[in-house]
């Protein structure tokens, strides 16, 4: 999902020179079952960690993942020996958040606490009730990372079933609650709140909206997005031409002006492109319209996207 770099790196020096071999010499008739990989909270895990985030939660380790069976069997004696292992050569300052994060888990787990469901690793599967209860970032972070080996393959065969994206279901529901969303904030309230000369109600409005159109990007790649802190970092990397990322840093950087809005009354039935705010929000809006219509979900061009909620609804 992304090119080694940084922790990656790190992380898998560290399992080559220490990890691998001490699984082969103490653990050597359960090597094969044992997957092994960088992968869940924290930036080093989408490959994002850099001087400033090194200041907490730092440090070079991997994570072992177990079937609940072998977690049973020999899951306690192998998560002493990696701790030996992480005391010695992984920093002698890890927090215990980050020792939390890494080393022995069963595949259940790791999966489960990250979502914060109970999964069915083992069937593979998730019912579309579970998938609607997904929170989009804690995706992001169940599938991000590196595997370094998974003989087994169930750590690998969730993950992949992750990586497929929601069912068009579930798709639709999303999309049709993130189209409401960016046209209430957005494409109405925020000129609502703007006449109204409320520039904290039109500023949450236009932070709403931001939001909203970075989910609906996501949704349409058919890519979950990281925790809000990346975020955009995450949508410039998949916004080849840059043109979509670019309109949502000037929207995200435009003031709610009320000099732009001196003299005029509301009417829902007319633009004021005066207002930067609203010339970018119906350029971003003609950009997800056209994506809409490039992915069959609908033929009609017109920038309004609350008219596309019942439409693309299943």
């Amino acid at each position: 999902m992304f090119e080694e770099a940084g922790a990656f790196e790190n992380s898998r020096r560290f399992y080559e020179k220490y990890v691998a071999p001490m699984i082969h010499e103490r653990f050597g008739k359960y090597e094969n079952r044992i997957a092994v990989g960088l992968a869940g909270e924290g930036s080093d895990c989408f490959g994002y960690d850099d001087f400033i985030s090194r200041d907490h939660d730092f440090g070079t380790g991997v994570c072992l993942w177990l079937a609940d069976t072998d977690m049973q069997c020999f899951g306690a004696e192998l998560s002493a020996a990696y701790s030996e292992l992480a005391d010695l050569h992984g920093g002698k300052k890890l927090s215990v958040r980050l020792s939390e994060r890494r080393g022995v888990m069963s595949i259940h787990d790791f999966y489960s606490n990250i979502l914060c469901i109970d999964c069915d690793t083992k069937g593979c599967t998730l019912t579309t009730g579970k998938w609607m209860a997904l929170d989009h970032s804690c995706l992001a972070t169940a599938v991000n990372g590196v595997v370094f080996r998974d003989d087994l393959g169930e750590f690998t065969a969730f993950r992949n079933m992750l990586l497929k994206h929601y069912p068009d279901d579930v798709l639709r529901y999303r999309l049709a609650d993130e189209l409401h969303g960016f046209s209430s904030a957005l494409q109405v309230n925020y000129a609502r709140s703007m006449c109204r000369k409320d520039t904290v109600a039109a500023a949450l409005a236009k932070d709403k909206g931001i939001r909203a159109a970075m989910e609906l990007f996501f949704l349409l790649k058919k890519t979950y997005p990281p925790y809000y802190k990346w975020t955009f970092r995450r949508l410039s990397e998949l916004d080849k031409d840059g043109s979509f990322a670019e309109k949502i840093k000037r929207l995200s950087e435009a003031g709610c002006s009320l000099s732009k809005w001196e003299n005029r009354p509301y009417d829902p039935n007319s633009f004021n492109f005066d207002d930067p705010v609203v010339v970018l929000t119906e350029q971003i809006a003609a950009d997800i319209n056209r994506m809409l219509r490039e992915r069959g979900l609908t033929k009609c061009a017109d920038p309004y996207l609350e008219r596309y909620v019942n439409e693309i609804l299943p």
